[in-house]
């Protein structure tokens, strides 16, 4: 476990490393709303070449749907799971989707909806087999919104609240990003290699206990949660990426 102090993480595996990178706080910087995030072009060019280094084995693992995610990276076209784990899509461009959209998530998206009308700062995510209640712009709702979803539950047992920052959301309990990293390691090119896991916050915790059982690393971004090693920031995080890519073998 870290001590607490930032320090500078070197990768030393036998196996060849395969990458898994969470998005939003590890990657990009967060942003008011999901919405208004803005990717550089130097990372898509990072990202490109991080996947040519590792021989496609590279893949995003995000709260976000798979079509946003492409929409941000365009026009890459990585393997990713999306929807903390809900959707996948594998190296060789198949897609996995769960079908437990029924009428009780429905029930839950239209009085949702409606509650959140009477709340100023809030914003609902609708991620089809998910939903996202944003509360970054009135943190004084946390516990008020908390209740009202886990109400929820108990018509939806096939859900589970997860908690981040400043979201909490109501998802299939069955899929995390523990289960989409466990499936691409399953198969090429991910199959055999020591794998890394760089995250942020507590959505991320699943896909650190994953890589660990394939006695890989797990990597913290800021102070949120203790990894096996840290990085302060985003821009660390791709001070770091970019010094894999140099160190690559040609």
């Amino acid at each position: 476990m870290m001590d607490g102090r930032e320090q500078k993480p070197r990768p030393a595996a036998a196996a060849p490393l395969c990458l898994f990178l969470d998005v939003d706080g590890t990657l990009l910087d967060i942003a008011p709303t999901p919405d208004s995030v803005r990717v550089d072009p130097a990372l898509v060019d990072l990202l490109r070449e991080l996947d040519r280094v590792f021989d496609g084995a590279l893949a995003l693992i995000s709260g976000r749907p798979i079509v946003e995610i492409d929409d941000l990276f365009a026009p890459l076209l990585l393997s990713v799971a999306g929807v903390h784990g809900c959707e996948r899509r594998d190296a060789s461009g198949h897609w996995y989707r769960p079908s437990l959209v029924g009428a009780e998530l429905e029930s839950i998206r239209a009085d949702l909806r409606d509650f959140l009308t009477q709340l100023h700062g809030t914003l609902l995510e609708d991620k089809g087999c998910a939903l996202a209640v944003h509360f970054r712009q009135a943190p004084y709702l946390e516990e008020k919104l908390r209740l009202k979803l886990c109400t929820y539950l108990s018509r939806a047992k096939e859900y589970e609240l997860l908690e981040g920052d400043h979201v909490i959301e109501i998802k299939p309990a069955a899929h995390n990003k523990a289960t989409a990293i466990e499936a691409f390691m399953q198969a090429a090119p991910f199959v055999g290699r020591s794998p890394i896991y760089i995250g942020d916050d507590k959505t991320d915790l699943d896909g650190f206990a994953a890589v660990r059982r394939f006695k890989g690393k797990a990597l913290s971004v800021g102070d949120r949660v203790r990894a096996d090693q840290r990085l302060a920031n985003p821009a660390a995080v791709r001070e770091w990426l970019e010094a894999l890519v140099r160190e690559a073998p040609r």
